[in-house]
């Protein structure tokens, strides 16, 4: 069945194919997949039941837990599964990339409607994750490939000898994955780690362990050696056991801030350093100058704040608009966002869904409350109402008088700030006073405003005038991702040229002919 391909900027094709493809899928994926009691070698403790944040009474399923002797023995089988992948061939890596490729071709549709499920994703956003992890199978090994298995030949000194720059693996590499994008995050992070060379023991997010081990199924089904991909469950601690896990080589996170520096510093702790890949969330800030399509701008912003319910660590959480167009800015931002459907993301007019968990509820309301003491609230912010759990809300558009905790920190909810400032500097001044740097955006008709913005803005992730998205949207091949300041740690990201190698280390060959 040939169906629209859905990805993150593509907001105007018509998806009617896709949604009635998934009035088809629904009822049996409730019925086949849903509620299931769960079972894997390295997590031997009771089973726990998890709810879908859509509905409390919906379970997701009964799953185990991971010991400290589970994880003891899942790194040891990823060791011994080490001793095989990490002298592996570059082309016996291709094969089984193509393999994995084929799978999640076929499962990709499950995988999205496990996210939806977990996360509360509408159906777009979670069948565009599941695309975007099947495209990750395509770029990724072609940069492998393209690369020559990063094997470089380097420069001859004397006669009869030959030098070579070779990257090679580390081993064993723990995987934790976050919440938000179960599908493409975690397998981001598992095949750079495969690609590399190198063994995994892979953690999914607590609350998203259906489609955690959805993709050990995959993975089964591409075939690997034995113990090259490990899978363990639970919670905070169980990911803080396998981080700090004498036989683990390096670390691929994605998560908080503060989780992801303690990780990194643990790993600086020992007799060497370590690699850790990080990705630490973002504040992401949108510049609307009054040169803007003021329109355009509103819809970037709003797609970019209540998408996913803001649960994104590129959402746009902070827009610094001229004060010349703040009145119409925030006129266009009410309109467009009335369009917008909240509600259950299993219907297809659906735009944004419930808020994650009780956490999030709460960060939400005590925002809301904040802002009704210091600021004004322009839009939403209130229940969904009497017909919804006590989880769902129409995002909100606040005003704050200055630089606040609302305009510096991340909070990961359907929850904008709006700053007005007499021109783009004084915004790029004060939006780049943050610790965070993953994306930012501009809407300018100005070209040399926008150029000023890329010169200046201090994040890795940078658009410039787009509807579809303020801050979001990076797609793989098309927009590495990358952290500055506190959101990374290497200064490369994924969903480009440089994941892979930060996966492998450095190795020069100088050799003789005698």
């Amino acid at each position: 069945m040939s169906l629209p391909r859905v990805t993150y900027s593509n907001i105007g094709v018509d998806f009617s194919p896709v949604h009635d493809h998934l009035d088809r899928l629904i009822p049996d994926f409730e019925r086949d997949v849903l509620g299931k009691e769960w079972k894997t070698a390295f997590a031997t403790n009771q089973p726990q039941r998890f709810a879908s944040p859509i509905d409390p009474t919906l379970a997701l399923g009964l799953f185990p837990s991971t010991s400290a002797s589970d994880i003891d023995a899942a790194v040891q089988a990823a060791k011994n599964g080490a001793a095989i992948w990490n002298n592996s061939t570059v082309a016996e890596r291709l094969d089984f990339a193509a393999r994995w490729y084929k799978v999640l071709e076929e499962d990709k549709y499950q995988l999205g409607l496990a996210a939806l499920y977990e996360v509360g994703k509408s159906r777009l956003e979670a069948i565009g994750e599941a695309e975007e992890a099947v495209d990750m199978l395509e770029f990724y090994p072609e940069e492998l490939r393209k690369n020559n298995g990063y094997v470089r030949p380097m420069n001859e000194l004397i006669e009869k000898e030959t030098a070579t720059s070779v990257l090679r693996p580390y081993g064993v590499f723990a995987v934790i994955a976050p919440f938000n994008f179960p599908v493409a995050l975690s397998i981001g992070m598992i095949v750079g780690a495969l690609l590399g060379g190198n063994s995994v023991v892979y953690k999914p997010s607590p609350e998203c362990q259906l489609t955690g081990l959805l993709i050990a199924e995959g993975l089964r089904k591409a075939g690997l050696p034995d113990g090259v991909f490990n899978i363990v469950l639970g919670d905070g601690e169980v990911g803080r056991q396998l981080a700090q896990h004498k036989g683990v080589d390096g670390v691929a996170f994605t998560g908080s801030h503060k989780t992801g520096m303690s990780i990194f510093r643990n790993m600086a702790n020992g007799p060497w350093m370590k690699p850790v890949i990080a990705e630490m969330g973002g504040k992401n800030p949108a510049y609307v100058t009054k040169n803007a399509d003021i329109a355009r701008a509103a819809q970037g912003v709003v797609r970019s704040a209540f998408g996913l319910q803001g649960q994104k660590c590129s959402a746009c959480s902070v827009v610094y608009v001229d004060e010349d167009v703040k009145d119409e800015f925030i006129q266009e931002f009410k309109k467009f966002a009335e369009t917008i459907a909240v509600g259950d993301p299993r219907k297809r007019e659906t735009f944004m869904g419930p808020l994650y968990n009780s956490g999030t509820v709460e960060r939400f309301k005590s925002a809301i409350e904040e802002v009704s003491q210091k600021g004004t609230i322009h839009y939403g912010g209130t229940p969904l109402g009497d017909d919804f759990p006590a989880n769902y809300f129409v995002g909100a558009l606040a005003e704050m008088p200055g630089p606040s905790r609302l305009t510096k920190d991340e909070f990961f909810m359907p929850f904008v700030v709006l700053r007005s400032v007499k021109d783009l500097k004084e915004g790029l001044a004060e939006g780049n006073d943050v610790s965070y740097g993953l994306a930012a955006g501009v809407y300018s008709r100005d070209q040399s405003e926008v150029q000023f913005f890329l010169d200046n803005a201090q994040a890795g992730v940078l658009y410039a005038n787009r509807a579809s998205g303020a801050t979001t949207g990076a797609w793989p091949g098309a927009q590495p991702f990358c952290g500055w300041k506190g959101t990374g740690v290497s200064g490369k990201g994924g969903l480009g040229t440089w994941f892979i190698p930060q996966f492998m280390r450095e190795q020069s060959h100088t050799i003789m002919t005698v």
